[in-house]
């Protein structure tokens, strides 16, 4: 993580950024480097500014908050960029795309300070940050699907602990948190991730999620665990 994280804050309602501007540069560690009202400008920006964080409202208008993402994760020269979509609308219909578009987090704007700038850290870290209610979300739209998800060739190559490990991941598991529940390491856990992130050429454990539920194994579930 940088020593400095810059954040970019878009939003299509004045007040919020400039709520979510106050928060970000009141936090020692952090700075707001830059607004966007729609989309578009936030994609602008970020090919400008190159910050290590977005902020990103979902329902902006023009181009929306999943496009922009799409258009950010998916650029060369934004590669490196880490959005966290922040909406006042927990919904099935927001959740599994913003994060197949790339988003490194998904949070409500109802969020307390401190859990937002902790997810701001968390994020820009490397690491990915959802809501308790998305991966509910996520779990029920997968759940409901009326054919089953099959099993995919990508999983193949996995060991059944990285298979653990990933179960674990889809369902919001911290690090510390799969450590416990399986008994081993946290090193160990570290290691499973950096293996899951490299076999699955993921770019980060909200992929691994998408990457869990897709191939069914989210949804199947393992013996000895619970979702």
């Amino acid at each position: 993580m940088a020593e400095t994280v810059r954040v970019l804050i878009a939003d299509d309602q004045a007040l919020l950024r400039g709520s979510f501007r106050v928060l970000v540069d009141s936090t020692p560690g952090m700075q707001a480097i830059g607004e966007a009202g729609d989309g578009a400008t936030a994609v602008r920006m970020a090919r400008e500014l190159v910050p290590d964080v977005v902020l990103m409202d979902l329902r902006m208008p023009g181009l929306d908050g999943i496009a922009a993402t799409r258009q950010i994760c998916s650029a060369q020269e934004t590669a490196g960029v880490r959005v966290l979509v922040l909406t006042m609308f927990d919904m099935d219909d927001y959740v599994y795309p913003a994060l197949q578009a790339g988003a490194s987090g998904f949070m409500l704007k109802d969020a307390s300070p401190a859990d937002l700038v902790a997810g701001i850290r968390i994020v820009a870290d490397g690491e990915s940050v959802l809501a308790p209610s998305v991966t509910r979300r996520l779990i029920a739209t997968f759940s409901g699907a009326s054919e089953p998800q099959r099993p995919t060739p990508r999983l193949v190559g996995l060991t059944h602990r990285e298979q653990e490990v990933l179960l674990l991941v889809a369902n919001g598991l911290s690090n510390a948190e799969i450590a416990e529940r399986l008994v081993i390491s946290l090193p160990t856990v570290k290691t499973h991730v950096s293996s899951l992130l490299a076999k699955l050429q993921a770019r980060d454990r909200a992929q691994l999620v998408i990457i869990a539920y897709e191939s069914g194994l989210a949804e199947r579930g393992m013996p000895g665990q619970v979702l």
